[in-house]
This record gives structure tokens, sequence and C-alpha cells, in this order.
């Protein structure tokens, strides 16, 4: 997999890439990243790239044409743009978009990047929450990275994906480690007996409790669909 970031700042992106999982998948040809600098193409002087929103207002706008024709020298590649009014990106379309091999963030800017862009060049608009960050760098990092997990030969152990938080709808279960006793506070005792079927119960009935206190709004749209299958 290709992944490749429009950026004005590849110094922000690059290092995130150099260690841990994402880092040993760049060194194993897994997954590669590419960044392209839109003033390497713009045709303004002084290498400008952004410019005043013709309808007023404060604040600088990307301009279209070195965005445009940065793109087009990528060739076949699936284009994502990172803006509040997205939809918002869930595990679902990290798993659908593994299944691509070429895919190109646009990582904005000042107030955003001019609107001929997305409606002529971009596949797909997401956002990561209902926030506003300075740059699209860190959003399009947190999609990278929840895609690339989902690359066979990324994680060490693929069937570690099938029990994180969302794979079945509902939050992943709590975890613990040694000590048994820690401060006063214990691992529950069924986690200590060995009885896998108990274990995994018990799992499934505290992934629900978290679900249900955490995100209330996907323990109820699990009920729906319980109760729509009854029917």
């Amino acid at each position: 997999m290709k992944f490749n970031f429009i950026t004005l700042f590849p110094n922000l992106v690059s290092p995130y890439f150099n260690d841990s999982i994402l880092g040993r998948a760049t060194q194993k040809g897994i997954i590669e990243i590419n960044y392209i600098n839109p003033r390497n193409y713009t045709k303004q002087k002084h290498k400008k790239v952004d410019d005043y929103m013709i309808s007023g207002g404060a604040g600088l706008l990307m301009s279209v044409q070195p965005l445009c024709d940065a793109i087009d020298e990528l060739g076949d590649t699936h284009i994502i743009y990172l803006t509040p009014v997205g939809k918002k990106f869930n595990q679902n379309d990290a798993k659908r978009l593994a299944n691509l091999s070429n895919i190109t963030f646009i990582c904005g800017r000042y107030e955003g990047i001019d609107e001929r862009v997305i409606e002529s060049k971009v596949n797909e608009v997401f956002s990561i929450g209902d926030f506003v960050l300075t740059g699209g760098e860190l959003a399009a990092m947190s999609l990278c990275d929840a895609i690339s997990r989902n690359i066979p030969g990324v994680l060490g152990n693929i069937n570690s994906l099938d029990i994180e938080s969302f794979e079945s709808g509902i939050l992943e279960a709590p975890s613990f480690t040694k000590p048994n006793i820690f401060d006063g506070l214990s691992v529950p005792s069924a986690f200590l007996k060995g009885n896998h079927s108990i274990i995994i119960a018990l799992k499934n009935h505290m992934a629900l409790c978290k679900t249900r206190f955490f995100r209330t709004d996907l323990y109820q749209l699990l009920n729906r669909q319980n109760f729509k299958e009854k029917r």
C-alpha cells in the first residue's frame, strides 16, 4: 500500500512512520509513505500557495492550481480530504480502504482548500470528530494508522484485530496484566482460573457494560439491531 501526503509540512508527518509497528511495516515494504509539497507546484511568485477568499472573510485559503497540479502528477490514486464537514471516519472505513493499493491524503491548512479541488479531484471526505485542528496532518495520520493496521503483515498477530473495539459493534473488554493485586485492586478472579468459556462470557459481559457506560450511542444501536433480529 502506498500512502501519499499532500502537505506543506512533511516534517510534521514523517517522524510518525520511523518507529514501532508502522516503522517496521515501512522497513519491510508493506506500506510506502510519499510526501508531496504543493509549494513545488505553484506558479505564483515566492512559492505562494494561498490567497484571500473571493467572498471575503478572515484567513487565507489554499489555492486550486498547486493542489490540482500536484494531484495530477500522482496518477491513479484514491484521494481523501480531511474536513469537519466530512463523514465521521470509522473502523469499517479503515477495513474497506485497506483493500486499496494507493491512497492520497490532502492536508489542508489555513481556512482549508479551494472547493473546486474537492469537487474535481477528491473521492471521499472524512472527519475524525466535531472539532477543528490547525491543519489536516494529524487527522490524515490517524486515518493512515487505522487503515494500515488492517493491511496483512502490518500487525505481528492478525488475530489481535478480532478483539479490538468496534469489531463487533461494542468496545473492547477491560484487560489486565501482572501482578494479580496492585494497590488493593485485583484482577477478576475468573480470569485466573483458566476456564476459557467462563472467561469469554465474562469478557463479553464486561464489554457490554463498558459500552453502555462510555458509549450510550453504540449500546442503543446494538439494542435496536437485536430487536430487529428478534422480530
